[in-house]
């Protein structure tokens, strides 16, 4: 959306006293639309017009509840520094009297008020002209973000609680493409450059389907700039940080996540099992990692997972994709040492292609990388799947020198060969 779509938008909203109206209730706290109806006594049809008409200042959740987004908030700012701008009052005119005895006292009585009238005239002046500035800045800082990433500015606000008010948001890059290796997911990715008087940051997003898969925060200068007090240390952040993500996301699978965690008293290595959940909780000098994963049948889908990463007690990164996955079987009939035998089998005989030359003979060096790690067959269903990573002995055409074999744990099928670069 553009600068002048955005002006026009909000103070197209502002010249209606309904639509005034429904920004400062909501400005107050979110509301459901009978909650609306209850408080403003319009009809159904013309709350139902309004709220159309305040298009983007305006959110609705699932539920069925109404709040402000950043552009309504500073639509708000707009009305009360209007509204509560001091008036300037106006210059008194002097009578001048005619008889010369007087006439000393009366210019110096004009001259009095002439001072006054201007000092407050500048006063005020002086006093619009820092408040234009400072809704200049709003106004800058809100043109920085999208209407499209609402989600980010949320997730920053109330889960990472990072004091937004106190940066300027640069957009460094975006991307939007559609996963067909995810069951067609559409997936945005978008990178910030936060910028404050005390700290300089970039934090990254990624949604798919619209639902936040990975956060990541890298700090450049100073020290992040909270707007709660932050936990002293990693524990007590992460099971924080897990209330309030739940709240952003309304999820189920947060609760039985937090219900596992709060089993980790003390801040050291454990690893713990709950139902479907298990956990890994690793605290190595000022870097903590909690790792919750969905496990079944002894079988570890690591993909669907939820991932926080800490340093001190920053959070540093987020990772989920327990939302996101399904699983399509728990069954094993592969071991790692037979899927070893099924790969190294695979390769005899196998040859690639690069810059125009055939590579069908290499070598390839002993000791390859067996790990297990589930995987989707064209959707977005998880499968048992072992991967073998082959290292070649020299690096050939098209810079390959390792050579990865993936095999399914069910069936023993192999579903990959791939050369791959150093």
């Amino acid at each position: 959306m553009s600068r002048e779509e955005i002006y026009s938008t909000m103070f197209t909203s502002l010249k209606h006293p309904i639509r005034r109206k429904i920004l400062r209730i909501l400005a107050d706290k979110p509301l459901t639309f009978s909650e609306m109806l209850e408080l403003l006594g319009v009809s159904s049809s013309n709350l139902t017009y309004h709220l159309e008409s305040l298009g983007e200042l305006v959110t609705r959740d699932d539920s069925g509840v109404y709040r402000l987004s950043t552009f309504g908030s500073a639509s708000v700012s707009t009305m009360r520094i209007v509204e509560e701008a001091p008036e300037v009052q106006p210059k008194r005119r002097i009578a001048l009297s005619f008889k010369w005895k007087t006439i000393l006292g009366i210019l110096l009585i004009g001259t009095i008020v002439f001072a006054s009238v201007a000092a407050l005239q500048f006063g005020a002046l002086n006093q619009a002209t820092s408040e234009r500035d400072t809704l200049q800045s709003k106004y800058n800082q809100l043109l920085s973000w999208s209407a499209s990433t609402e989600n980010a500015i949320t997730f920053l606000r109330d889960v990472a609680q990072i004091d937004t008010a106190k940066y300027q948001a640069t957009l460094l890059r975006r991307t939007v493409e559609q996963r067909a290796d995810l069951g067609g997911a559409l997936e945005e990715t978008m990178t910030y450059e936060l910028s404050g008087s005390d700290s300089l940051i970039d934090v990254f997003f990624r949604f798919r389907n619209g639902h936040l898969s990975r956060y990541q925060m890298i700090p450049l200068e100073g020290t992040p700039t909270y707007s709660e007090v932050q936990p002293r240390n990693a524990l007590d952040a992460a099971k924080n940080l897990l209330d309030r993500l739940g709240t952003y996301e309304n999820t189920s699978y947060l609760e039985g996540m937090n219900n596992i965690l709060a089993l980790v008293k003390d801040p050291e290595n454990i690893e713990i099992k709950q139902g479907n959940i298990k956990l890994n909780a690793t605290f190595a000098d000022k870097t903590t990692q909690i790792l919750m994963m969905y496990t079944e049948n002894g079988v570890d889908f690591s993909p669907k997972s939820l991932n926080l990463v800490f340093q001190g007690s920053h959070l540093m990164e987020l990772t989920d994709g327990w939302f996101l996955f399904t699983v399509g079987s728990t069954t094993v009939n592969v071991s790692g040492d037979k899927a070893l035998e099924l790969a190294t089998n695979a390769l005899k005989g196998y040859s690639w292609n690069a810059n125009g030359e055939t590579v069908s003979s290499f070598k390839v060096l002993p000791g390859p990388v067996v790990v297990f790690h589930p995987n989707t067959k064209n959707s977005l269903a998880l499968y048992p799947q072992w991967v073998i990573t082959f290292y070649l002995d020299k690096v050939y055409a098209g810079n390959i020198n390792t050579i990865l074999v993936e095999v399914w744990a069910d069936t023993g099928e192999i579903a990959l060969i791939k050369p791959q670069s150093s």
